[in-house]
């Protein structure tokens, strides 16, 4: 969340840098309102038990030196402030979680260089890449037999079953089979060796709590999009950012220790909630997907070092996998709720002809882990500093396996994959009907 101080400090300059985000000046200002109003309450509940204190210690002084009429007035009186201190505290309180619940609510801060825009329209292209450019080959073009959507050649192939994963679990949940699956599961060894060892690899739980879950910025304000196992309260996990943000919660880190890096492979889960009718094809969009993501604690100082290397590493995936891809600096109106700036990765789907997102690489500032409480102790001395936190996927493989068999199938149907899976795929690169 946004630290509190800066919106006492700096008011209008925090509404002016979340107005390039969209948010209105009066979300802003009623957070400043209930602050201001907390901190009176604070002070006036702080003021009268300083009063009770005192009368306590006057009250004491009448009885010893026998004033028991005195003593009974300001014992009376003691009594009447306690009640309103009592008061003054729990309004306090009540103010306190409504400061606390609006912060939750305020989206992070942009970074300065993130682009100026509403919408994805004005999110800015850096740069594409395709294979054979550091040859000096031209962009292709969509060959006619690359102009088949996936989830057509998964059915003829029979390694995509859309129609029986909607029989067990209902739309939008997908189902490999044979060499399918066998892609899918190849494909996150082929990133988690490559990730290895400069990313520790993780396996955390893919269920957490409501905690973790509001660490990250995905609770409160995205619970539509979560799935929640209630007699539990229990969330399954939207990412492994989720779990990876946690892992230090409430401790203090040594600035020796950092940056701290991570990689977990996960079963993701998405309600996707208002995409009905809308990229729904597929798997363009689905509830359920694997996913390895790359995380890291960071001082402010070494932050945009670890993005340049998460974003780095997925790039580095999808040349390796032959893939067509742009990079996107994504406009302030695009932003998730808690980045601060934030590059995506497309892969181009001749099949489907678009580019699909394949990874989002987000740097957070301190958002996150003043959620979380993560702290580092700095090696120069001084007072404790929050961390700053950095993921990207490397990478989501829906969209993955959907570019690959687009951008592999040949002219009989079949579909060739890359020479980087072989050592995952025992060799076996074609994909062909059974």
């Amino acid at each position: 969340m946004i630290d509190i101080r800066a919106l006492r400090d700096d008011p209008d300059g925090v509404k002016a840098a979340l107005a390039r985000r969209g948010v209105e000046a009066p979300e802003v200002d009623v957070v400043i309102e209930t602050d201001a109003a907390w901190r009176v309450e604070v002070k006036r509940a702080e003021d009268l038990r300083s009063e009770v204190k005192a009368l306590s210690k006057q009250v004491g002084q009448a009885k010893r030196s026998g004033d028991d009429a005195r003593a009974d007035e300001l014992s009376g009186r003691s009594r009447q402030l306690g009640e309103e201190e009592r008061a003054a505290a729990a309004q306090a309180d009540v103010l306190g979680e409504q400061v606390r619940t609006g912060l939750l609510y305020l989206p992070n801060i942009p970074a300065e260089d993130a682009p100026d825009g509403v919408g994805e329209q004005d999110n800015v292209e850096v740069r594409r890449w395709w294979p054979g450019q550091d040859l000096g080959r031209p962009e292709p073009g969509r060959l006619e037999h690359q102009q088949v959507p996936h989830w057509e050649i998964g059915e003829a192939l029979q390694i995509l079953d859309m129609e029986r994963g909607a029989r067990l679990a209902g739309s939008m949940f997908p189902l490999y089979r044979g060499a399918g699956a066998r892609l899918l599961r190849a494909l996150t060894a082929f990133a988690i060796d490559r990730h290895a060892p400069a990313y520790e690899e993780i396996r955390p739980p893919t269920v957490v709590l409501t905690e973790t879950m509001t660490s990250t910025g995905h609770l409160p304000k995205f619970s539509d999009d979560a799935y929640h196992v209630e007699r539990d309260d229990l969330w399954l996990i939207p990412t492994a950012e989720v779990p990876l943000t946690s892992m230090h919660r409430g401790e203090i880190l040594e600035e020796s220790q950092l940056p701290l890096r991570y990689t977990a492979s996960t079963a993701c889960y998405r309600r996707e909630a208002g995409s009905a009718g809308r990229d729904t094809r597929g798997l363009l969009r689905v509830h359920e997907f694997d996913k390895v993501e790359l995380f890291a604690y960071a001082t402010p100082e070494t932050a945009l070092d670890a993005q340049a290397d998460i974003l780095a590493r997925a790039e580095s995936l999808l040349q390796e996998l032959e893939l067509p891809y742009r990079v996107l600096d994504l406009c302030c109106g695009d932003l998730g709720g808690s980045s601060a700036r934030t590059f995506d990765l497309e892969a181009y789907a001749p099949g489907v002809d678009r580019w699909l997102e394949v990874s989002s690489v987000s740097w957070f500032r301190d958002y996150q882990a003043r959620r979380a409480n993560v702290r580092y102790r700095p090696a120069a001395g001084g007072p404790l500093q929050l961390v700053h936190t950095v993921n990207g996927s490397a990478l989501a493989w829906p969209r993955i396996w959907a570019a690959l068999v687009e951008n592999g199938r040949q002219a009989d149907g079949t579909v060739l994959l890359p020479e980087a899976l072989a050592p995952n795929l025992g060799g076996e690169l074609l994909l062909k009907a059974p």
